[in-house]
C-alpha cells in the first residue's frame, strides 16, 4: 500500500512545526499583552450546534462524523432507499468536526457562564476543519488563532482588535491590510433596493466579488431574483471608497447610517495611531450568518496570491441560540496556514527558529561514550537543548548530521579531549574550532 494523507490536510517536519510554533508564539504572546486568556474546546461538536450558523454554504462544508457502532440500524429508511443524503445525515450523524472556533465559543459561554466575568476576554490555537475543496491556501484540516469578546458591545474593542492585528502582522513581518465594514451598512444596501428579504442572498453574493469579479456577481443576483435596477444600484453602491463618497448613496437607510456611525466611531479610537494599512471597504461582506456589526478582514501581501488572512466581526446575539439572550461580542481569527504559506514564500522566517538543539555532542571511539552522555547530561541540567550522537560514527557523518539538523556547534570528544577534559568545539557555519573546558562551554551557551 503506497502511504498517503487525506486531500487537504498535510503532514509536517520538524522545521515546518518550529515555524508554525513561531507564528503560534508571536499571535499569543500579543493576545496576552491586550489582556486575553486561553481556552479550549472539543474538536467535535453536536451537529445541533453548528448548523444553521454559517450560512447555507457554510453548512455545506461541515464534515459529520458517523454515529457510534452500527450507525444504518437506527438510519431513515425512507431516505436510504430514496438516495437522500441531506435527509439521511440526520439518521447516521448527530456531531460534527468544528467549522470554527467561535460558535463552539458561544456555546462554551452559555455552559461556563457562572464560572466566567464579563466582559470575558479569550483566546484560542486550535484546529478547525472544512470540507471544502483544496485549492493554495485552502486546506481540509488548519488551524486557527482567535481573539474574542463576549458581554459588552463596546466599539473599543473593535478598535482593540485593528490593534491586535496591525501589531501581530508587524512583529511577523508581514505587511497586511485591515480592512472594516459593516454589517448594517449592508443591510442597509438591501433597503435601498427594497430586498431586505434577499439580505443573506446579497451578502453571499457580494462576498464572492474578490473571486469572480462583477460579473459573476451579477450574474449570481440575477439568478437570486434581482432585477438590473437593483443590481445598478448595487453595483454603485459598491464603487464607494469612502465613508464620504457612501453617506449619500445610502441616507434613506437608518440601518446604513447606524453601520457608518460605529464605522466613524472605531476610526476615532485609531485616529492618530499608527498603523501600516487600515482602510474601509465596502465590498467587504464574510457571508456568515451571525455577523451583525463591525466586520474586518485581513488582506496578505499583495505578491503572494493567497486571499485573506485573517477575518472576523461583531456578533450580536450568537449565545442567544443556546439560552442565553442580549449577551454581544466580537472576534477576529488569524489564520496560520496561510499566514506560514505567505512567510514561506516570501523567506520571512528567522533563521534560528529551527534551531532546536544548540550543540551536538559527538566522539571518535566507542570508549568515550559514557564521558560523552555525562558531557550532554551536564548541558541539559544547565538549561542547554543538547543531543548526543549514538554511535562512535565517522566524524563526516556526525558533521553532516549535525549539519542536516542545523545544530550550530559541536563538541568533539577524542583522546586528547577525554584525557584533558578540555572539550574542542566547532562553530559549523563558520568551521572555527576552539578548546574549551565544560564550564566555560555551558557559561557561553547559557549567554
Amino acid at each position: 500500500m503506497k502511504p498517503s494523507v487525506p486531500k487537504g490536510t498535510r503532514d509536517f517536519l520538524p522545521s515546518q512545526v518550529a515555524k508554525r510554533k513561531y507564528i503560534f508564539g508571536v499571535i499569543e504572546s500579543v493576545f496576552q499583552k491586550y489582556g486575553y486568556v486561553a481556552i479550549e474546546t472539543p474538536t467535535m461538536e453536536n451537529l445541533s450546534t453548528l448548523t444553521g450558523k454559517y450560512g447555507e454554504e457554510g453548512d455545506k462544508l461541515l464534515f459529520k462524523v458517523l454515529n457510534n457502532g452500527d450507525y444504518l440500524a437506527k438510519a431513515d429508511q425512507d431516505a436510504l432507499s430514496e438516495k437522500n443524503s441531506s435527509k439521511l445525515t440526520s439518521s447516521i450523524s448527530k456531531r460534527g468536526l468544528r467549522y470554527d472556533l467561535t460558535v463552539p465559543f458561544a456555546r462554551y459561554v452559555v455552559m461556563h457562564q457562572n464560572d466566567l466575568y464579563f466582559p470575558f476576554k479569550r483566546y484560542q490555537i486550535q484546529p478547525v476543519w472544512r470540507a471544502d475543496r483544496p485549492q493554495k491556501g485552502r486546506y481540509n484540516e488548519f488551524y486557527q488563532c482567535d481573539a474574542d469578546v463576549v458581554g459588552s458591545d463596546s466599539l473599543l474593542y473593535e478598535a482593540e482588535l485593528v490593534q491586535i492585528y496591525n501589531e501581530a502582522f508587524s512583529k511577523l513581518n508581514i505587511e497586511a491590510e485591515v480592512k472594516l465594514n459593516n454589517r448594517k451598512i449592508l443591510f442597509g444596501l438591501t433597503e435601498v433596493i427594497g430586498a431586505t428579504d434577499k439580505f443573506m442572498d446579497i451578502t453571499i453574493a457580494i462576498d464572492k466579488l474578490d473571486k469572480i469579479g462583477w460579473e459573476g456577481v451579477s450574474k449570481d443576483l440575477a439568478g437570486r431574483g434581482l432585477d438590473t435596477a437593483q443590481m445598478n444600484t448595487i453595483e454603485e453602491i459598491l464603487k464607494a471608497k469612502t465613508i464620504e463618497e457612501l453617506e449619500p448613496l445610502v441616507v434613506s437607510s437608518a440601518s446604513a447610517k447606524a453601520g457608518i456611525e460605529e464605522i466613524k466611531t472605531v476610526q476615532e479610537f485609531l485616529s492618530g495611531k499608527k498603523f501600516s494599512q487600515f482602510s474601509f471597504d465596502i465590498t467587504l461582506a464574510r457571508g456568515l450568518n451571525y455577523y451583525t456589526g463591525c466586520i474586518l478582514e485581513v488582506a496578505g501581501p499583495k505578491e503572494v496570491q493567497i486571499g485573506s488572512i485573517g477575518g472576523g466581526g461583531r456578533y450580536d446575539d450568537l449565545t442567544g441560540v443556546f439560552g442565553l439572550k442580549d449577551v454581544s461580542g466580537v472576534g477576529i481569527s488569524f489564520g496560520a496556514a496561510r499566514i506560514y504559506d505567505v512567510m514561506e514564500e516570501l523567506n520571512l522566517f528567522p533563521e534560528t527558529i529551527v534551531q532546536d538543539v544548540l550543540v551536538l555532542v559527538t566522539y571518535m571511539d566507542s570508549k568515550y561514550q559514557s564521558y560523552a552522555f555525562d558531557v550532554v547530561s551536564s548541558l541539559r541540567s544547565a538549561g542547554i537543548n543538547a543531543d548526543v550522537y549514538p554511535s562512535a560514527a565517522k566524524f563526516q557523518k556526525q558533521m553532516k548530521y549535525a549539519d542536516k539538523r542545523k545544530i550550530p556547534q559541536v563538541i568533539i570528544i577524542g583522546e586528547e579531549e577525554f584525557d584533558s577534559k578540555v572539550l574542542s568545539v566547532k562553530e559549523l557555519l563558520t568551521g572555527n574550532q576552539v578548546k574549551l573546558k565544560l564550564e566555560n562551554i555551558i557559561q557561553n551557551l547559557s549567554a
